[in-house]
């Protein structure tokens, strides 16, 4: 069971990393230039935050903070929720795929190019979604966008084709 409350981060006897030391001071530093710590108070507090060893000590440190875990009680902590003072920061959103984008343009290009980026439009499209599958990069939607418009471009060169090939037809008699 000890292991299990670990292992979620909830128990106040989980070892402190130094990130969630340098976090516990980026709350003290905010509660000093917000004028809720006087200078020797802030100083004293800095000082346990890097001596602390555990996330529990860190927490009371800051408890009477807004930014930290305010109103939880040390004996309280075992089925809290990790505070956002203390969580990771969020990952980065995924780079966009290259293809992806080139497809997207040309798609777009085809009412000014007369169609003539539409096939380009659907080969880098179908790349692009291919390679995001397997890559996990982001512009999926920039590739489908590409592959719609280089598709409505060419069954229009289709359909402008063949109503050109029955009206030569139908003019000549066969």
């Amino acid at each position: 069971m000890p292991w299990q409350q670990q292992a979620q981060g909830s128990s106040p006897s989980l070892l402190a990393a130094h990130a969630d030391r340098e976090r516990a001071v980026d709350v003290l530093k905010a509660g000093f230039s917000e004028g809720r710590l006087p200078q020797d108070e802030y100083e004293r507090r800095v000082e346990r935050a890097y001596k602390a060893r555990t996330v529990g000590e860190l927490s009371l440190l800051v408890a009477d903070l807004p930014q930290g875990p305010s109103g939880m009680q040390p004996t309280a902590m075992m089925g809290a929720p990790v505070p956002r003072t203390f969580m990771p920061a969020p990952l980065p959103p995924p780079a966009t795929n290259g293809k992806a984008v080139g497809s997207m343009v040309c798609g777009v290009l085809t009412t000014m190019t007369m169609g003539l980026t539409g096939i380009p439009a659907v080969i880098l499209g179908h790349t692009a979604r291919a390679e995001i599958k397997r890559t996990g990069e982001g512009g999926d939607g920039f590739a489908l966008a590409g592959i719609i418009l280089g598709w409505l471009s060419v069954a229009g060169w289709a359909f402008f084709l063949a109503l050109i090939i029955l009206l030569e037809m139908s003019a000549s008699g066969v």
